[in-house]
């Protein structure tokens, strides 16, 4: 059956209204009618509903069973990004997503080759929310993780600090993600990752991850691309928290 996310305002006891967009899609392109099965995810629970009524601007449903979505990491993994140029970002967060990720925070460093301002930034966060939207869908998410808007270099810094456990990778250095990821001391708690972009850090930027409390993580002895490293440390903490 098509899956599709909804908003919890929208739902009641008995039923739920889809609305927007994908009530739209569900009349025209899908052409479904009254009768035909969904399913329906919001709040990590997924609702099998059934359709009572459909029009281009609403599809209203009943609900016939609901059951809690077994797909989510049960630690909440925050990927700080620095800003790649836009089509590396675009794959980053698809990729982050499917892998579990809770939310995406776009970062600018100084070595950053893209270099959007946060109003130049905000037309194209819409697109961006768009990726992860679709590939929560794919992936069987019970969230639709957010892109969030862009932050400098110290107060991203300072966010990713207040997370439970937070690393910072450098192609320098640090301690491999074996020695300070496990699953028993991860389980239920905040995980923050800052990566770099195509140049990586400063020095002086990773000396001030490490002033805030936070672990420099090496990933072994190869450089990897701006794109290859966020998807190779996501899937690395989610192993070893036990979340693949």
């Amino acid at each position: 059956m098509p899956r599709f996310f909804v908003d919890k305002n929208n739902i009641t006891e008995n039923h739920i209204t889809i609305e927007g967009g994908d009530a739209l899609h569900i009349g025209r392109s899908l052409r479904m009618k009254i009768g035909d099965g969904l399913v329906l995810c919001s709040d990590k629970t997924d609702y099998i509903a059934k359709i009572l009524s459909i029009s281009d601007k609403e599809v209203y449903c009943e609900i016939l069973s609901k059951s809690p979505i077994n797909t989510e990491p049960d630690i909440e993994l925050t990927l700080y990004q620095a800003v790649p140029k836009l089509d590396k970002l675009e794959l980053i967060i698809q990729k982050a997503v499917e892998l579990g990720v809770a939310k995406i925070v776009p970062v600018i460093t100084s070595r950053c080759i893209s270099r959007p301002d946060k109003k130049s930034f905000a037309k194209k966060k819409e697109r961006l929310n768009k990726i992860s939207l679709e590939a929560a869908k794919q992936s069987n998410r019970g969230i639709i993780p957010e892109v969030s808007d862009i932050l400098d270099f110290k107060t991203a810094v300072l966010r990713l600090s207040e997370n439970d456990f937070s690393f910072v990778c450098y192609e320098k250095g640090g301690v491999p993600f074996s020695s300070v990821v496990n699953t028993s001391d991860f389980r239920n708690k905040s995980v923050g990752l800052l990566i770099g972009s195509e140049g990586g850090f400063e020095e002086s930027e990773i000396e001030y991850c490490e002033n805030k409390g936070i672990k420099t993580i090496s990933m072994g002895k190869r450089i990897l691309r701006c794109e290859t490293a966020p998807i190779s440390a996501v899937s690395i903490i989610m192993a070893l928290s036990g979340n693949m």
